[in-house]
């Protein structure tokens, strides 16, 4: 009885954990019609590009031979070949795409194709057709290519603003050349800014992502393309778990920019931004570290024009909060050419609104180095630990800087220095107040309190950041 009983109660274990498993495996994914589905619409693509360079050939190791031996000439011809013609060359390089639409307009990004002087697109029949640039977005890494074909299968595309983070997504493309290859993983994060794309807010997921793999669509589990794969975070060269896909709602307002006018405009704003610390976020009476905190307005620029400072934070552009530095970019980026629109910001410890005409984004913008010659008239802040000097006419000249700013000449362990403060830095305002020269730093830095974080603007190298300077009791 007891044995039977045992039986009885092992089966009903082993039946649970059969079901528990079931239940379990139900709940994961199902890729396979997803994949089957859209398949055909993933392309691979391959580039050439042809170039001619001077071949050199060297001695070999350790052989050298003097100049004016009779040998000279001949050792020239046979190993340097100087004066022959450049011999030509050519670099392949591979990635993926998918269909737009059935008359043949492909996406893939712009590093794909770039400086390429042969784009082939290989479809999953096997079938090859030349492709040509209708456009291409470094700033947001998207091409446009258009096949001469007809009836071609397409994605369906969907909504990225509608993602969430942990929702499961696959990706189709030709990592290393092998073709039509998915990987699948969650949403890691969204909105990410990347230095080299601060125009971009990237969809961060854990698919696999290895080269070959850009510009191949990222799908939501309603085999919608939510994203184009462009790059990954590596130290090895490899997928190391951190890859980052372009939001379709950033991709087709590309699109459609260059179907109808040939190329990318962006809106403008013209400041230098950072993100607002804690410390900073008392400094400038914020209850918390939230919006983009202008360090410098660029000259003749719409939020010079508007009025902007540097130390104003920026809350809300045209409507839309900024939570963070890297909020602000695409926001103005994607906002109409010459419309004027509200922005909220904090100056003074006080909420005010400006409007700006927003301006189309200028193709390069310059910023002026600093020279890191000292200046003369040096004076010593011992409650600061800092030694400043004025500017002299050819730093202002590089820097562009008409009056006021202080040279810091060297910094000591204290109070300065802990802020962050180094030499080379231009000081240009503290705690709101503009520097005129190194006397009035010397004054304000007299008047400034206790225990309390104040902001500094400075400006260093080629861009400019504020500080949040505190002087302890222990530094009194």
């Amino acid at each position: 009885m007891k044995q039977s009983t045992f039986l009885t109660r092992l089966s009903m274990a082993f039946v649970g954990l059969l079901f528990s498993y079931s239940v379990y495996a139900g709940a994961l994914p199902e890729f396979t019609e997803l994949v089957a589905d859209n398949g055909a619409a993933v392309v691979n693509i391959s580039t050439t590009t042809r170039a001619r360079k001077e071949k050199q050939v060297q001695l070999p190791q350790g052989l050298q031979m003097p100049e004016g031996t009779p040998f000279d000439e001949l050792f020239k011809h046979f190993f340097n070949q100087p004066g022959r013609r450049p011999q030509p060359y050519e670099a392949h390089s591979l990635g993926s795409g998918f269909v737009l639409s059935s008359d043949g307009y492909i996406l893939t990004n712009h590093h794909v194709i770039k400086d390429a002087d042969e784009i082939i697109v290989r479809f999953s029949d096997r079938n090859e057709l030349e492709a040509k640039v209708l456009g291409s977005d470094e700033r947001s890494d998207v091409a446009l290519l258009k096949v001469e074909a007809t009836g071609l299968k397409t994605v369906k595309l969907g909504d990225s603003t509608n993602l969430k983070v942990g929702e499961w997504v696959l990706a189709i493309g030709s990592p290393f050349g092998f073709d039509h290859s998915a990987t699948a993983g969650i949403v890691s994060a969204l909105g990410r800014s990347l230095p080299s794309d601060s125009y971009v807010p990237f969809i961060q997921t854990d698919v696999a992502i290895n080269p070959g793999n850009s510009g191949g669509p990222l799908f939501n589990l309603e085999g919608e393309v939510i994203g184009i794969n462009s790059q990954i975070y590596s130290r090895t060269g490899g997928f190391m778990g951190v890859s980052f896909a372009i939001p379709m709602d950033v991709v087709m307002n590309v699109v459609d920019q260059i179907k109808s006018q040939g190329y990318v405009s962006r809106g403008w704003l013209g400041v230098v931004i950072q993100d607002v610390t804690r410390e900073l976020a008392e400094s400038f009476g914020l209850k918390k570290p939230h919006g983009a905190l202008i360090s410098k307005v660029l000259p003749d620029s719409p939020a010079s024009k508007a009025g902007f400072e540097a130390g104003d934070v920026i809350l809300k552009f045209n409507g839309k909060k900024v939570g963070m530095s890297s909020d602000l970019p695409p926001i103005v980026g994607r906002s109409a050419i010459g419309k004027s629109v509200p922005v909220i910001i904090m100056r003074n410890n006080k909420h005010q609104t400006i409007k700006v005409a927003v301006e189309e984004l200028p193709e390069s913008e310059k910023l002026a180095e600093l020279d890191t010659k000292t200046g003369a008239g040096r004076l010593i802040d011992e409650r600061l630990a800092v030694e400043v000097a004025d500017l002299d006419n050819d730093q202002r000249e590089q820097l562009g800087i008409e009056k006021g700013g202080v040279f810091v000449v060297n910094v000591e362990q204290g109070a300065a220095a802990q802020s962050g403060i180094r030499p080379g830095d231009v000081l240009m305002s503290m705690n709101n107040q503009k520097l005129m020269n190194a006397k009035h730093f010397l004054d304000l830095a007299k008047e400034l309190p206790l225990n309390k974080a104040v902001p500094v603007l400075i400006q260093r190298g080629k861009g400019a950041t504020f500080l949040a300077l505190r002087i302890n009791n222990d530094e009194n």
